[in-house]
Parts: C-alpha cells; structure tokens; sequence
C-alpha cells in the first residue's frame, strides 16, 4: 500500500510517501534523498532501490522531500533545516507505529542528513550510500552503521569514505565499477544493502 501525505513541518508541509510490505511490517525505514540543488527528490532511483529493499525486509518504507522539493515548503537549508523536518517526520509516525524501531538509510546529501538525525533519535540500524564526506562535516553516527560506496565514484573519492570510515569505526562495502550515480550497478546496490540489513528485534504484543 502507498500513502501521500503532507506533515507539518518547522517552516511548513512535508512531503512524504509511506509504502508498506505484502507481509505484517516489522519496522520503519526512512530514506533521504541527494541534494536538492542538484535535482534530487524522494523519486532518486537509489533512494526508490532503497525503499525497494526495505520492503522487501519487512519494513515500511518512508522516503520525503526536503525542503523546496516538490510539495514541501521551505527552502534549501545546508542539512540543518533538513534535518529538523526528517525528525519532525519520524515524530509523525512514531505516534502512528510506537512499537517499531527505525532504520535510516541516506544517499549522498541525504546520507549527511541522516547522520545528524542518527544523534537526535535512537536509531536501530544507519545505511549510508555514496556519503558526500568531501562536501559535508560528517561527525560520527550514534547507531550501528555501515557505509556503501563505488570504487568508481567520480564525485566522493573513495578514499576520502575510506578515511572517514576507518576514523568512526564503520563498516565500508565497497562496490566494484560502481559511480557515485550506481548507473548499471543497482542492482549490486540492492543486493549488498539487503545483506547489511539488521534483522528487526521481535517487537512486544499489543
């Protein structure tokens, strides 16, 4: 099931999409999409893979614009503002899904986002794809978490990922012939994010 809703947000509406799997859902995933300013949006092929994968697992996929992306107000805020809205957006549905614990997936941009929400909330599981560490001041990640890059990544150098990694103590799976855009290689993404999922802890009774 797909469901479109505005949430209200610090500077207006939010727009975010909420898909749930086939089966009983037995978590949350929130994805955050690349940079607005460079034609992202919640519709990002990696962040919809992502979304992919999630349901996949049992989880009920959660993707949003930020801010000045398609239905949701507000403009471009460096990650700050952004990250104010993605925890607005978690408040939201915790009040609908109190039990569930959530996993926080980002893409580029969105992976610095989710980064700084990772110390707001008490995360399960951080997935970040293709970190731009070399454009943002990524800090460490207060949740187990492991990073997804492309040894071909034209924009992030790998390296760089390398350095950062190694300096928080994050897994890094590197994926061979991989840019920073996953252009042929989704399917390796999905396949090496479905492996890195954290299975969901067995949840309490109603």
């Amino acid at each position: 099931m797909r469901e479109h809703l505005l949430i209200n947000g610090p500077v207006g509406a939010i727009e975010t999409v909420i898909e749930t799997p086939d089966g009983a859902p037995t978590g949350l995933a929130l994805i955050a999409h690349p940079h607005p300013l460079h034609g992202g949006t919640m519709d990002n092929k990696v962040v919809t893979t992502l979304a992919k994968v999630a349901l996949a697992h049992g989880l009920i996929a959660v993707r949003s614009n930020f801010r000045g992306v398609g239905q949701s107000q507000g403009t471009h805020d460096h990650g700050l503002g952004e990250t104010d809205d993605l925890a607005r957006v978690v408040q939201h549905l915790s009040a609908r899904y109190p039990a569930w614990a959530w996993t926080l997936m980002g893409f580029s941009f969105g992976a610095f986002v989710q980064q700084q929400l990772s110390l707001r909330l008490p995360a399960q599981q951080v997935i970040l794809v293709a970190p731009a560490v070399t454009m943002r001041p990524f800090a460490s990640v207060s949740a187990p978490a492991t990073i997804i890059h492309g040894d071909h990544d034209e924009i992030i150098p790998l390296a760089a990922v390398r350095d950062y990694a190694t300096r928080e103590a994050i897994d890094l799976v590197v994926i061979p012939a991989a840019g920073h855009f996953f252009h042929g290689k989704l399917i390796a993404l999905r396949d090496q994010v479905s492996a890195c999922i954290n299975p969901s802890p067995p949840q309490p009774s109603p």
